[in-house]
């Protein structure tokens, strides 16, 4: 290795750069071998070190996300259950909602694929930098009501209210108590507006009732909040 290799490694790792350290030589010997001028050497170079910088920066995402499992559309057969909307789930992906802080609702029967849906709805922001949290409605729930017994719940608020994207599964699976149910709403409430929620869940908006205990909550909800018209709302059922 001539010394100027020696010194240009060095000031790489020094810079920080540390894929076009590994890679500028061999990158070297094929623009050598292909004619390639230095810009478009550099070029190459230069993408070979953004490409491995957002890789880096996706992994930690995607695990502070807390999928339970990984699930994107490509595994997804729309074919098997053609009620789903499949444009319009590709349309979610891009991810402008998010950017524009609107909430989607996934509202279907079970064993319809909702929460593969969801999952590959956050991993697509994950992959656009966004953050993003998983949680089961009754993990939610639990979570709220434990910081509000331990005096936390400002500082749990504090930690959901930095994502781009809260997703809330299986809402109405399970029943939730009085308190639990007004947790969760005050969560959502907080959100609008301001960030974004994607909700799955097994009921029909005017059943909603049956898990926020009541129709006070669940027209605060609805009106304006989750069931407004440029609310994106796919039915998978």
């Amino acid at each position: 290795m001539s010394n100027s290799s020696l010194l240009l490694k060095t000031n790489l790792k020094l810079l920080r750069l540390p894929t076009i350290c590994a890679e500028f030589e061999k990158l070297a010997r094929e623009a050598a071998a292909g004619n390639e001028n230095y810009e478009q050497y550099l070029l190459r170079l230069t993408e070979l070190e953004v490409a491995a910088r957002s890789l880096n920066a996706l992994q930690p995402r995607i695990r502070g996300a807390a999928f339970p499992r990984h699930k994107d559309f490509d595994t997804y057969d729309f074919s098997a259950v053609p009620n789903v909307p499949k444009q319009k789930m590709l349309e979610l992906a891009r991810g402008e909602w998010i950017d524009q802080h609107f909430n989607t609702s996934l509202i279907g029967e079970p064993g319809t694929g909702k929460t593969h849906l969801a999952i590959a709805l956050g991993l697509a922001a994950c992959r656009m930098g966004k953050r993003v949290k998983f949680y089961t409605a009754a993990n939610l729930v639990t979570k709220l009501e434990a910081a509000q017994q331990s005096h936390q719940r400002d500082k749990l608020l504090t930690q959901l209210d930095k994502l781009d994207l809260l997703i809330c599964d299986e809402l109405g699976y399970v029943s939730l108590n009085r308190a639990g149910a007004e947790l969760l709403f005050q969560l959502f409430a907080d959100r609008y507006e301001r960030s974004s929620t994607l909700i799955t869940n097994n009921l029909a908006f005017a059943e909603w009732t049956q898990v926020f205990q009541g129709e006070r909550m669940t027209a605060a909800l609805l009106n304006g909040k989750y069931r407004a018209t440029h609310q994106p709302t796919a039915c998978v059922s």
